[in-house]
Formats: C-alpha cells, sequence, structure tokens
C-alpha cells in the first residue's frame, strides 16, 4: 500500500538523526510540500545523519523536493555516502542534485538583471539579424549561380513555368496597381493643390505629380504591393512543398530545386515589375491629371504640354532603373523564406508574414539609398 512520505528527527542519538520514510513521488507531492514548509530547514542542518533505510518509492519530484529542503550540496553529499541504497536511487539522487545546482531555486526566477537581460535580447536580435543576412547574401549567389549555369542550356529553360508565373505575378496585378496608384496619384494632387494655393503656386500640382510619380511612388507602390501580394505567395507555396515532402520528392527524381522553383519565379517577377511599374506611372499621372482638370482648371491639353516641356525623362528612367532591383530582391527573399519553413502550417504562416515584412523593409532600404545616390549625382 503507497505511503505519503515523511521526516522527521530523532534527537534521541547523538548526533540528531533524519529519519526519511515512506513515498516521495510526485503522487504525494502536495502532503510532502505541505509537510516540509511545516519542519524548519535548521533541523536538517543541525541533522549530523540522515537516514534513508525506510525510503518507499522515489522519483524525480520527491528527490528534487527533498534536494530543495536539505540543500544541493547535502543531497549530493547523502548519494555518496548511502551504500544501502540501491544504485538506481543513487544515480537519482546525483542527477537531481546536479541539476538544482544549476537553476533558480524559484520558478521564473533568472540571475540576471532587467539591464543584462535587455542587452542580452538585442544581443539576440543583432546575431538573429545577422544570420538573416548571410542566409539571404547565401541564396542570392546560389540563385545566380543556377541561373548562370542554366542560361547556356536552352532544354532546361522552364517556359511553361515562366508563362504562368508572369500572368500570376503580373497580369493578375495590373488591376489592383492601376486603382491604387490612380487613387494615389489624385490624393496627391489635391493635397498639392491645397497647400500650393496659398502662394500661388497651383500650377505646379502637375510638376508634383509628375515628379513623384516617375521617381519615387510608382515603383515604390508597385514594388510594396507585390512585396505583400507576391512575395508571401511565393512563400506559401514553397513552403507548402516543403511541409509535403514535395521538394525532397524533386531531389529524389535529380531535379534542382533553384531550377525547377526558384529561377521561373524570379524571372516573372523580373519581367512583370518593370512593366507594372510602367503602368503604375501613368495610372498615377492620369490620377493627378484628372484633379488638377476638376479643381485647379487646368485642361488635359495644358496638363500634357507641362509634362512634355518641363518634365526630363530621365525622371522615368530613374523610376524604371529601380524595378529589377525591387523584382529580384523581393522574389529572392519569398522562395528563401519557403524554403527555411518547417513542416506545419504555423510554421508556413510565420515564414509568410517574415517574407512580407522583409520585403517591404528591404525595397525601402533599397529606395532610400537610391534616392540619396541619385540626388549626390545631380540626376
Amino acid at each position: 500500500m503507497p505511503q505519503a512520505g515523511n521526516i522527521e528527527l530523532e534527537t534521541a542519538s547523538s548526533p540528531p538523526r533524519l529519519r526519511v520514510r515512506g513515498d516521495w513521488t510526485l503522487a504525494h507531492y502536495a502532503h510532502l510540500q505541505t509537510q516540509l514548509q511545516s519542519v524548519p530547514s535548521a533541523v536538517a542542518e543541525s541533522a549530523g545523519q540522515i537516514d534513508l533505510t525506510e525510503l518507499g518509492q522515489l522519483d524525480t519530484a520527491g528527490a528534487a523536493l527533498l534536494g530543495r529542503w536539505l540543500g544541493e550540496g547535502r543531497l549530493l553529499e547523502l548519494a555518496q555516502n548511502s551504500p544501502d541504497l540501491p544504485v538506481e536511487r543513487v544515480a537519482l539522487l546525483r542527477t537531481v542534485g546536479q541539476a538544482l545546482t544549476s537553476c533558480p531555486h524559484k520558478p521564473g526566477e533568472s540571475g540576471h538583471s532587467a539591464l543584462s537581460e535587455v542587452l542580452e535580447h538585442i544581443g539576440c536580435a543583432v546575431a538573429d539579424f545577422w544570420q538573416q543576412v548571410l542566409a539571404l547574401l547565401g541564396f542570392i549567389g546560389l540563385t545566380l549561380e543556377s541561373l548562370l549555369r542554366s542560361l547556356w542550356r536552352p532544354r532546361r529553360w522552364r517556359i511553361t513555368s515562366l508563362a504562368a508565373h508572369i500572368e500570376q505575378t503580373g497580369l493578375d496585378a495590373i488591376p489592383i496597381i492601376a486603382l491604387l496608384t490612380f487613387m494615389v496619384g489624385a490624393v496627391v494632387a489635391f493635397l498639392g493643390a491645397t497647400v500650393l494655393a496659398n502662394f500661388g503656386a497651383t500650377i505646379y500640382t502637375v510638376h508634383l505629380v509628375a515628379f513623384s510619380f516617375l521617381r519615387e511612388f510608382g515603383v515604390l507602390l508597385t514594388a510594396i504591393l507585390m512585396a505583400g501580394r507576391t512575395a508571401s505567395a511565393f512563400t506559401a507555396q514553397i513552403g507548402s512543398m516543403k511541409a509535403n515532402e514535395e521538394i525532397d520528392a524533386i531531389r529524389t527524381l535529380g531535379l534542382d530545386p533553384m531550377e525547377l522553383l526558384v529561377l521561373p519565379r524570379m524571372l516573372a517577377m523580373l519581367i512583370s515589375l518593370p512593366i507594372l511599374t510602367f503602368i503604375a506611372m501613368l495610372c498615377g499621372i492620369v490620377g493627378g491629371g484628372m484633379v488638377s482638370t476638376l479643381q485647379l482648371d487646368v485642361s488635359p491639353a495644358r496638363f500634357l504640354s507641362i509634362l512634355q516641356s518641363e518634365i526630363p525623362v530621365k525622371n522615368l528612367y530613374i523610376g524604371l532603373v529601380k524595378a529589377p532591383f525591387f523584382a529580384f530582391i523581393i522574389a529572392i527573399i519569398g522562395c528563401l523564406e519557403g524554403f527555411k519553413s518547417g513542416g506545419s502550417a504555423k510554421s508556413v504562416g510565420d515564414h509568410t508574414t517574415s517574407a512580407v515584412v522583409q520585403s517591404i523593409f528591404v525595397v525601402i532600404l533599397l529606395d532610400a539609398v537610391a534616392a540619396l545616390f541619385f540626388m549626390e549625382m545631380g540626376w
């Protein structure tokens, strides 16, 4: 019959003896904890000898509770100086005693200050960021290597897959790109006219809309939309394939996942994003022109005349030249996060979110660097 453990101090002997009886298991944990709380810890310190001959069942929970009360050092000493105990119980007491010396005495207790924890968190974040940068650079190199290796082998080109991805990433995205940029162009023109009216320079609203969409808004809005729409799709598709072990099956068949999955998506983005950027520029300027016609009494002919005579064509080139770089980085991040995802639905969702966040962040960062470069070059 299992009997809850207890502890008793025999003062009749000299020195006093501490006798441990009964079962010290998880089933009696609450009873044992209550009993030990009612016994002063000085009792353990005053005991010269600890007798475990009447000890019943013992598990990790009971040994840990006993070790907390006696002290880690006393428990290790007890494990070494108890020849009557079975070998397995000696090993259990020794293991629990060694574990207790390296863990906090209270659940959730930390041996570090709040400042050190904050610095540790910052350090871990910086280390993770650096690992992500290295992984991204390595994946870029692997993609370029696969592209160059397959460039001279037309038989390995995935034309059907490329055409399908161009339709998904480019053709299907035209409506949302056109609508969004048209509305943003109208808003920019309306706000510009409202502010410039205070200075009697509402005619320069045309310049504001043209410069902003040709140089920045056209390519930036398109890239952000493609990061949220296409990078997430790439990650989800490749992540689902990895979860279903389809990528392992591709390798088993002797095929290269980079050529089969990454290159068609990357090339489709390189083709689609510049075209979508040009459409976004046109729609943004059309939106601004509509507001200028309705609010500023600037006729469409006058609007087009200003565009032709006072807006250099180099602004169009500056906007378009950034599109391939944005397309490349969006496709690479989307595919990389897909390969990094695990076998669970949660992992695929987490990496899909990470792909969108990273793509938008890198796109904005590259756009800022490009803007500074072009400004310093006087372009």
